[in-house]
């Protein structure tokens, strides 16, 4: 009987770029509260949030992708036609057939390289990129493409004062390949789907065939998604830390996913980061920008000259699932 062959891998694999795409379009609390019941100041308090990034009605979860990814692939200097892989993560891409990836590889000059979307809304950045360490190691791929890119304001109702002022759009990219050291550690990741409702759409797609339905817009349960994101972003982002053997002492950075810059900073805290450790608060400028937020986050900081090259980041996605995931990862 024959012997299966098995892929051979590499000892490790790494984060080489990261790109970002952000729209034009800035809008303020103030633009926000046309159509709200709030205030600047409300907003501020309640979120840290000052401004956010709508995109306009060229600007698509495929097109924001397509312009990130070139990007990373342009820092990584690694040509289009050397990526295996594309991964999308996103919860706003409106079609549910077509995948947006196999779109974004072709658009970004990589026609036949596999491609996939991964549906874990705000923890759907760190899941693609565990993905992609698992897929880089296992050699299965030289190079993977890992995005996470947002319409939000697609996906929200405008009047709702809950949501409406949170989420933004745009896209972060980054280039994973093989190195001869970890510069990806294990991925500490789960869900509560008993609990999927605090985040949600208000109602199915299908409803909307229906005469005069309101479009299924995105809703959530403020104060319990809050105390859920308190408790969880320390407890796994420990976890990554120990199964990476590392200490916070060791981070260059943390960069959590920017839901809500209360969430940051309590995050911070309970995980006792050391002094010199900086911590992403992209949200005060870009709002909640989903799978994106944390590869925009990490090109801001490193475009502000904030951030070591080869020092260690703990990145930490959650979300609507309700979803989780954290990975420690040497910068670019």
């Amino acid at each position: 009987m024959a012997t299966l062959r098995s892929s051979r891998g590499s000892r490790g694999s790494r984060i080489l770029s990261v790109g970002a795409y952000r729209p034009s379009r800035v809008v303020s609390n103030q633009d926000v509260c046309a159509r709200i019941d709030s205030s600047d100041d409300w907003i501020r308090q309640r979120s840290g949030i000052v401004t956010r990034r709508f995109a306009g009605p060229d600007e698509t979860v495929v097109g924001m992708g397509v312009e990130a990814a070139v990007k990373a692939l342009a820092q990584a200097g690694v040509d289009p036609g050397e990526v295996g892989m594309v991964l999308l993560a996103s919860m706003s891409h409106l079609e549910q057939t077509p995948a947006a990836a196999p779109r974004i590889a072709s658009l970004m000059g990589a026609p036949s390289a596999a491609a996939a979307d991964v549906s874990a809304a705000c923890a759907g950045f760190c899941y693609a990129l565990g993905l992609a360490d698992t897929l880089i190691r296992a050699g299965s791929h030289g190079y993977v493409v890992v995005i996470g890119s947002e319409k939000m304001s697609d996906i929200i109702d405008p009047e709702d004062r809950g949501t409406a002022f949170l989420f933004g759009d745009g896209a972060g990219a980054v280039v994973v390949g093989p190195c001869e050291e970890p510069g990806i550690g294990p991925a500490v990741w789960g869900s509560d789907g008993s609990r999927h409702h605090l985040i949600a759409h208000e109602s199915s797609w299908l409803e909307t065939r229906e005469p005069q339905r309101p479009w299924p817009a995105l809703r959530m349960v403020g104060p319990e998604v809050y105390r859920w994101a308190v408790r969880i972003v320390p407890q796994i982002g420990q976890q990554a830390l120990e199964a990476a053997g590392m200490t916070v002492d060791d981070l260059s950075a943390f960069i959590p996913h920017q839901a809500n810059a209360r969430i940051v900073d309590a995050a911070a805290r309970s995980l006792r980061l050391s002094p010199h450790t900086v911590v992403a608060r992209d949200v005060v400028g870009t709002g909640n920008t989903s799978a994106a937020s944390i590869p925009l986050a990490m090109e801001s900081l490193m475009v502000q000259g904030a951030l070591p090259s080869g020092g260690h980041a703990l990145l930490v996605g959650f979300g609507a699932g309700l979803t989780h995931a954290a990975q420690v990862v040497a910068l670019p």
